[in-house]
């Protein structure tokens, strides 16, 4: 009897949405052949993650073991699919990367950037293609999305076929991309399937998924009734809505000009790859200067509130010399990523102050959604009838709801968070380990784990203000001079009226007056008395205690 056994561990994207990587192995236990599947990112926001770059999944695990790793499988080119491919490229050994033609076009970009050549990536064909690696066989399996060339993965081992359906919709008119096709996935599930490992962002939509087909005739009605200038922003990876919006811009009688470097480098790579036949011709922001307000559209980036992003530079003013006047449009053809709320309506309001007409989606006219909603989910287990459901990619009450509905159909189904390594080898999944994980922060240019503290000491700087006192002593040990204080972040004045810094410094001088020879021969136990006497005397006077960096310096005979 073979001892052989397949498993499957999410490093991320399982019990959240973005920054997926997920690891298959088969083989012997804890000597498994293994490949990876996406190399995603999550994004940052000021108020859990203040300076941070962006986020991504914390590999150690999988760094420890890359010698055991066959290869990386890309599904897509989202950000929070195909983001961390430069990043961690070396950390696991350079590995083989494969993906479908577009996407490994923005993957060879990706790496370009920290000086990879372009042959890292294997341009890969879609069904029934598939790649040997190791002990598993792979095949691309088409499936439509909101970004050209999704695929889905076939999974082969000795155990059976795993189907990793990566993110999806069910549209049969995708506009740009493949359709949905039930009859092919029926296909390559005939022969019986292990385990779906299923897309589960959306399964609270109780309504089956529009087709991006519905949007074109609402965004054609809405600018050519425009009157002045007009700005639209999708996600940049939106070919088809992006394509569509050029379109109706070009059918009303208005130039197009796009603004942000992902939005000209996906159109670029679509029409590199051919997955996009034809693109409106564009403009040059220098050019769009001279041309009149009501013959110009803008396609621009940042739908998620970026703060660097065209839409916000709009939003505040000015950017490549143009600015919004009162009276032009502005189409948020997006919906909203949890989380991202905040600074999406901050820049609807900087816009409405300047007198522009806001439009977003609230009337579900002017978006659809790239993942399936619950009844597609369903579809999804119908079509491919497997043994055990898998679900992946959501939030832990996504994944959750996504299993009772496996459940109830009479399947197999385990909620498996990120570090959580199911056996898939029997009838039923089981949990076999829990392999620590979490995230990896790029803060500047340098990677940085989330239980480092780094991030923890700036949120506590960020809420409590700083303080740093500088004591100076002499050769016998003896205070020379008062301490002082420099203040950051905190009020001048507290609830006695007088400066902060004054008060702080008379209590540190009352200390060092008073302390004995011991306390202060002992640089730590002076720094930790100093520390105690600012948090104290600033929490007395202004009710908060602050992170005090204390500087003890020693003069020598």
């Amino acid at each position: 009897m073979s001892n052989e056994r397949l498993i499957y561990l999410p490093l991320g994207g399982a019990g959240e949405i973005g920054m997926n990587a997920y690891v298959y192995g088969y083989g012997e236990p804890g000597q498994e052949r293994l490949i990876l599947v996406d190399m995603g990112v999550a994004f940052p926001d000021m108020d859990t993650t203040p300076g941070v770059d962006i986020i991504f999944a914390d590999i150690s695990w999988l760094e420890q073991n890359r010698d055991r790793l066959e290869a990386v499988f890309i599904t897509h080119a989202h950000e929070d699919h195909v983001g961390a491919v430069g990043h961690l490229y070396d950390r696991l050994g350079q590995p083989k990367i494969y993906a479908r033609a577009f996407t490994a076009n923005i993957a060879r970009g990706k790496l370009a950037e920290y000086g990879v050549a372009d042959d890292a990536v294997t341009t890969a064909s879609a069904w029934p293609e598939q790649i040997k690696v190791g002990p598993f066989k792979i095949g691309f399996l088409p499936i439509s999305h909101s970004i050209p060339e999704s695929s889905g993965l076939v999974i082969d081992t000795n155990e059976g076929r795993v189907l990793h359906t990566g993110d999806f919709k069910l549209d049969r008119n995708p506009l740009v991309g493949e359709a949905w096709d039930p009859d092919l996935w029926a296909d390559v599930a005939k022969g019986g399937v292990k385990a779906l490992v299923c897309d589960s962002t959306n399964v609270f939509s109780p309504n089956p998924g529009r087709s991006e087909a519905e949007v074109g005739p609402e965004v054609e009605k809405l600018i050519a009734e425009a009157k002045y200038m007009v700005v639209a922003t999708t996600f940049a990876s939106n070919v088809a809505r992006v394509r569509t919006l050029a379109e109706a811009a070009e059918r009303a009688g208005r130039s197009i000009c796009l603004m942000g470097r992902a939005m000209r480098r996906m159109v670029e790579a679509g029409l590199e790859t051919g997955v996009l036949s034809s693109f409106p011709t564009v403009v040059s922001p220098e050019e769009a200067r001279d041309i009149p307000r009501e013959n110009l559209m803008l396609l621009v980036t940042g739908s998620q509130g970026e703060r660097r992003a065209a839409s916000a530079q709009l939003a505040r003013g000015k950017h490549h010399g143009m600015t919004l006047k009162e009276g032009d449009l502005f189409l948020f053809s997006s919906k909203t990523i949890p989380g991202n709320e905040k600074g999406v309506i901050a820049i609807m309001n900087q816009l409405s102050e300047l007198g522009v007409d806001v439009v977003d989606d609230s009337s579900g006219r002017y978006h659809v959604s790239g993942h399936a909603n619950r009844p597609d989910l369903e579809t999804m287990h119908r079509v491919t009838d497997p043994q055990m459901v898998i679900p992946m990619h959501g939030e832990h009450r996504h994944l959750r709801e996504h299993a009772k509905i496996a459940m109830a159909a009479g399947r197999g189904a385990e909620v498996c968070v990120n570090g959580m390594m199911l056996d898939l080898s029997g009838n039923a999944p089981k949990v076999v380990e829990h392999i620590e994980t979490g995230r990896t922060y790029l803060d500047g240019s340098v990677q940085i784990g989330y239980l480092d503290g780094i991030v923890r000491d700036r949120i506590r700087m960020a809420l409590n203000g700083h303080v740093t006192v500088t004591a100076v002593l002499d050769e016998q040990d003896e205070p020379l001079g008062d301490p002082w204080c420099d203040l950051m972040g905190l009020p001048e004045t507290g609830k006695s009226k007088s400066p902060l810094s004054d008060i702080l410094e008379h209590d540190l001088s009352q200390f060092l007056g008073r302390a004995d020879a011991k306390t202060l021969r002992d640089d730590d136990k002076l720094e930790e008395a100093l520390r105690r006497i600012v948090r104290n005397s600033a929490n007395d006077e202004i009710g908060k205690k602050p992170e005090v960096t204390v500087v003890v310096s020693r003069l020598t005979a």
